[in-house]
């Protein structure tokens, strides 16, 4: 694995850098509603090219992870500004 690294000048590696890094602020950029999804473009970062094989909860098990996830980020950022609007399917 990362041996696609090897062969690449520092101009390379540079750009490599800056590419991941990009993707890396696009995902912790991420509010609202976003923060609720998976991010298959993130992944697009790596070089191999994979169909993740995704297994998703059944429902009930589902949402209590959801709310887990806002409480916990009610805990870790409580000042966090509230975008309070609904979600709407593109």
């Amino acid at each position: 694995m990362d041996l696609d690294l090897d062969g690449l000048s520092r101009d390379q590696l540079i750009n490599e850098v800056k590419r991941l890094r990009a993707g890396i602020r696009a995902h912790r950029d991420s509010s609202g509603h976003d923060l609720c999804w998976h991010h298959p473009q993130l992944w697009g970062l790596l070089p191999e090219k994979v169909d993740p094989a995704v297994a998703v909860p059944p429902w009930p098990k589902f949402l209590r992870g959801c709310v887990a996830y806002r409480e916990s980020l009610g805990r870790e950022i409580p000042d966090a500004a509230i975008a309070d609007v609904e979600y709407e399917r593109g």
